[in-house]
């Protein structure tokens, strides 16, 4: 018998993939579930995207690239970089990876030595604390609330920062409660992250859906910061390209050459075909990312009040991104159809069983007593999933 290393032993599944698998067994079976539990964007890969991954094929561009990607792709980052947030980079300072979670992957590679600490904000994606562990670090959880529409408190993460603690994670619009931070906050972690040398990681995956007219606040736009950020980002929810897999980091350029490094003995270069389809997404039209966002807004301004008309439901509206986070505490001690439900995750599996809705129960990020539904999916399925839920709930 093999016997698993403790890091093996350790790593827990995600859970936005186990209920996805659950979901999908129960509709192999013919049941008609709603699914709200994956963050993937229902529309497909725009047509002048998939037409220069065809050209790729046919120009024979199939062979090995440079580790951490190609030039033409890394001059891209940079302009679209330069547009989107007026900061300037070399395609030295770029490395190009397997989607946003191996950009994030190679940064607490690089970053992170056996004991060092991160802070990290809850509600977090499910990823984030199982990277850091895995690469030896420990991860400092302060506790948000949508009552504050989840903004950190100042105070609190500034008393949280240890001899050990080596950077400040965010993630802003946020998944799972597609909060923005505000201006005030991302200038306050800034200048804690400045008093006490500290590296602030941004992973900005969802900057390009914002709605109310939002702009987005990166802490490279507070003066001096480049040098202390590292910014993750990538094609796939921008251009409905999660299947893709083409992310990539934005830092000082000595901490990218370590990253390009690693991923160089780790996975060497990411699919050459679909960097080159990331290349026509970043330079081509851009008309397609503005009528995604569109219909996103349309469908976050139908399920909020929705939800906020359920009682013993608290629904805070996200200002980004494709999900939207509720309070359903008050929901619990009571029973569904013969099931006690005591837990978030209890709702969950109930929600799925006995009424075919798939969600994840925000004890995966670490915020029990929420539940995370992505509004990723159709209007019919929306409006279809949100009667099932009020059903339950009454």
């Amino acid at each position: 018998m093999i016997r698993l290393s403790t890091r093996a032993q350790n790593i827990k599944p995600s859970p936005t993939i186990g209920m996805a698998t659950k979901a999908k067994q129960l509709k192999a079976e013919g049941k008609d579930v709603i699914s709200f539990a994956v963050g993937e964007p229902d529309f497909p890969t725009p047509e002048n995207i998939c037409e220069a991954a065809r050209r790729a094929l046919v120009e024979g561009k199939t062979k090995y690239t440079p580790a951490s990607g190609i030039p033409e792709l890394k001059e891209a980052i940079c302009r679209k970089t330069a547009a989107d947030l007026g900061v300037t980079y070399k395609p030295s300072q770029v490395c190009v990876s397997n989607g946003g979670k191996h950009a994030l992957m190679n940064i607490w590679q690089a970053l992170i030595n056996p004991g060092d600490e991160v802070i990290v904000f809850a509600p977090y994606w499910v990823s984030y604390p199982a990277q850091i562990e895995l690469c030896g670090g420990q991860v400092k959880v302060i506790a948000t609330s949508g009552a504050d529409d989840f903004q950190p408190d100042l105070e609190m993460v500034a008393d949280a920062v240890g001899d050990r603690t080596v950077a400040i994670l965010i993630n802003s619009p946020s998944n799972p409660s597609g909060a923005v931070l505000t201006e005030e906050t991302v200038r306050g972690l800034c200048e804690i992250a400045t008093q006490n040398d500290l590296v602030i990681v941004s992973d900005e995956i969802y900057k390009h859906l914002l709605y109310d007219g939002r702009k987005h606040f990166s802490p490279l736009h507070v003066e001096g910061m480049a040098e202390r950020t590292i910014i993750a980002d990538g094609v796939a929810k921008t251009y409905s390209m999660t299947g893709w897999r083409i992310g990539w980091l934005l830092g000082p350029e000595e901490f990218v050459a370590a990253c390009s490094s690693i991923q160089s003995q780790a996975t060497s270069n990411p699919n050459s075909i679909a960097q080159w389809a990331a290349v026509e997404a970043l330079t081509g039209p851009q008309e397609s990312v503005e009528a995604m966002r569109r219909q996103f807004e349309k469908r976050r301004d139908m399920i909020v009040p929705a939800l906020q008309a359920m009682e013993g439901v608290q629904c805070p509206t996200p200002g980004g991104a494709f999900y939207v986070f509720p309070d359903i505490s008050a929901c619990l001690g009571r029973e569904i159809r013969g099931r006690r439900i005591e837990t978030d995750e209890d709702l969950a599996m109930c929600l799925l069983e006995e009424f075919w809705v798939s969600l994840v129960p925000g004890s995966a990020f670490g915020t029990p007593g929420y539940i995370r539904i992505s509004f990723a999916c159709s209007m019919e399925d929306i409006e279809k999933g949100l009667q099932r839920i009020q059903e339950a709930l009454q």
